[in-house]
C-alpha cells in the first residue's frame, strides 16, 4: 500500500513536515511495511515558502526591506531549485504578526517591502513568482509595492504620495514611465484565497480593515480613498479593479498586482500543488491523507484539505483529513471529497496545553486511524472468504463509488 500524506502545517505548533512525520510515525505502528510519500503542503498563506523551497530543493533568501510602518526589517523569501522561480508571502515584509496591536495603523502601514522583495527576487534572476498575499496590516491597495517598483504615484503639484492607505486621497496620477523594465518578462502567480472586492461594503477596507486597527471612522476614509484610487487606475492604466474578485485581499494588494503586474489570481492551493506536481504523485496512491490545524465550515473555501481532496478526486482515491483540532461545520468536507475525518486532540486542555502537546495528539491520533484501517482489512479478508461469499460484494460500497464519481464529475 502506498499512503501519500499531504497536509498543511497546524499553524503555531507544527510545520507541514512535522505534521508529515508524526502521521507516518502513527501509521508506521500499525503498517510499518507501507510505503509512505510525503509531499508538505500550503494554501499560499503562511508556510507556502518553506513547502515549495522543500519540494524543489530550493533556498531561502534574507534581506533587508521596508516593514509595515517604513522601519527597517529582515525578510525572507525562497528560489526554486532551478532559481527560475521566486517564492514570496507578502507577510513577511507586511504582515500583520509585524506589528503588536497597539502599533497598527491601517492609514500609515505600506506595502513598499513587498514590491523591495519581488526587486531582490528579480536581482537573483527570478522571472516567476508565485505570491501569497495573506495576512497583511496594509489597507494601501498595493500602492507602496507599485512604487517600490518604479511606478510614480503623483499628487496634484506632481509630488510622490506619502505611504500608506491614508495618503491616497492626494493621488491624482499614475505614471509607469519608469517601472522596472524587467517585469515584462515576468509570469507572476497570486496565491488569492478570498473573492472580497477591493472597495464597498465587503471590500478591503470594510470586512478587513478593523482586524488592522480601522476605526468605523478609518474604515469609511479608507474605502473613499481606495474607490479614488480604483477610478485613477482605470482611467490612467485602463484596468477595471474596484470590482474585482480577490482585489481586496491583503488590503488591496489583489488589485495592485493586476493593475500594476499583469499578475493572475488564483486559489493558493492550486498553485502550489500545481507546482510540486502533487497531481501525478497522488495518482499512484492507495490512500491519500490530509489535514490543517482546524478543520471547520471555512476549510471548504479554498483550505489545503480541500485542495487536495479534489485531486485525489480526479483519481478515484480515498481521503482521511486529520485536524489539529475539529470546528462547527467540519462536516461540511465530506461533500468536499474527504471520506472520513478526525481530530487530534483527545482530552479537555488548554490552547496551549493544546499546542504544546500537538505533535504527540497527532501521531496517537494517526496511530488509531491506522488501526482501524486494519480491523477493516482484516475483515475484508475474513469476508472474502469462501466461507462468507455473500458479503463480500457489500464490501465494495457501490454507493461511495457512485457518490465519488458524481463529486468528481
Amino acid at each position: 500500500m502506498k499512503i501519500v500524506i499531504a497536509s498543511d502545517s497546524f499553524k503555531e505548533s507544527l510545520s507541514a513536515w512535522e505534521v508529515a512525520n508524526h502521521i507516518e510515525a502513527g501509521f508506521r505502528e500499525i503498517f510499518p511495511d507501507w510505503i509512505y510519500v510525503k509531499v508538505p503542503v500550503a494554501d499560499g498563506g503562511e508556510g507556502t515558502v518553506d513547502t515549495l523551497v522543500a519540494a524543489t530543493g530550493g533556498r531561502t533568501i534574507t534581506r533587508m526591506v521596508t516593514g509595515p510602518l517604513g522601519e527597517p526589517i529582515e525578510a525572507v523569501f525562497g528560489l526554486t531549485g532551478d532559481g527560475t522561480t521566486a517564492i514570496i508571502e507578502m507577510a513577511a515584509a507586511s504582515g500583520l504578526m509585524r506589528l503588536p496591536a497597539e502599533l497598527r495603523d491601517p492609514m500609515r502601514a505600506t506595502t513598499f517591502g513587498v514590491g523591495e522583495m519581488i526587486r531582490h527576487a528579480l536581482d537573483l534572476g527570478a522571472r516567476r513568482f508565485i505570491i501569497g498575499i495573506g495576512g497583511s496590516a496594509t489597507n494601501d491597495g498595493g500602492a507602496g509595492m507599485a512604487q517600490a517598483l518604479g511606478v510614480k504615484l503623483l499628487d496634484a503639484d506632481d509630488h510622490a504620495i506619502a505611504m500608506g492607505g491614508g495618503a491616497l486621497a492626494s493621488l491624482e496620477r499614475i505614471d509607469m514611465a519608469g517601472v522596472d523594465p524587467r517585469l515584462a518578462e515576468c509570469e507572476i502567480k497570486v496565491a488569492c484565497d478570498v473573492d472580497n472586492p477591493l472597495i464597498g461594503p465587503l471590500g478591503a477596507s470594510a470586512i478587513f480593515g478593523p482586524q488592522k486597527g480601522a476605526t468605523p471612522a478609518m474604515v469609511r476614509s479608507l474605502d473613499n480613498n481606495l474607490r479614488h484610487y480604483a477610478a485613477l487606475i482605470d482611467a490612467d492604466l485602463g484596468k477595471a479593479v474596484a470590482h474585482l474578485p480577490g482585489g481586496g485581499a491583503a488590503g488591496g494588494l489583489g488589485a495592485a498586482m493586476v493593475a500594476f503586474l499583469d499578475a493572475q489570481l488564483r486559489p493558493g492551493v492550486e498553485i502550489v500543488t500545481e507546482a510540486i506536481g502533487l497531481d501525478a504523485i497522488i495518482a499512484q496512491a492507495d490512500l491519500v491523507i490530509t489535514g490543517e490545524g482546524r478543520i471547520d465550515g471555512q476549510s471548504i473555501h479554498g483550505k489545503t484539505p480541500i485542495g487536495v481532496a479534489g485531486i485525489a478526486l480526479r483519481h478515484g482515491k480515498p481521503v482521511i483529513a486529520i485536524g489539529g483540532a475539529l470546528g462547527a461545520g467540519a462536516e461540511l468536507i465530506h461533500d468536499r471529497g474527504i471520506d472520513a475525518v478526525f481530530g487530534a486532540i483527545n482530552q479537555c486542555c488548554t490552547l496551549e496545553e493544546a499546542l504544546a502537546r500537538a505533535g504527540e495528539n497527532l501521531r496517537v491520533t494517526a496511530r488509531n486511524v491506522a488501526a482501524t484501517l486494519k480491523i477493516g482489512v482484516q475483515n475484508s479478508a475474513i469476508l472474502r472468504s469462501p466461507a462468507h461469499p455473500p458479503a463480500a460484494a457489500h464490501l465494495q460500497f457501490p454507493e461511495d463509488v457512485e457518490r465519488r464519481a458524481s463529486l468528481s464529475s
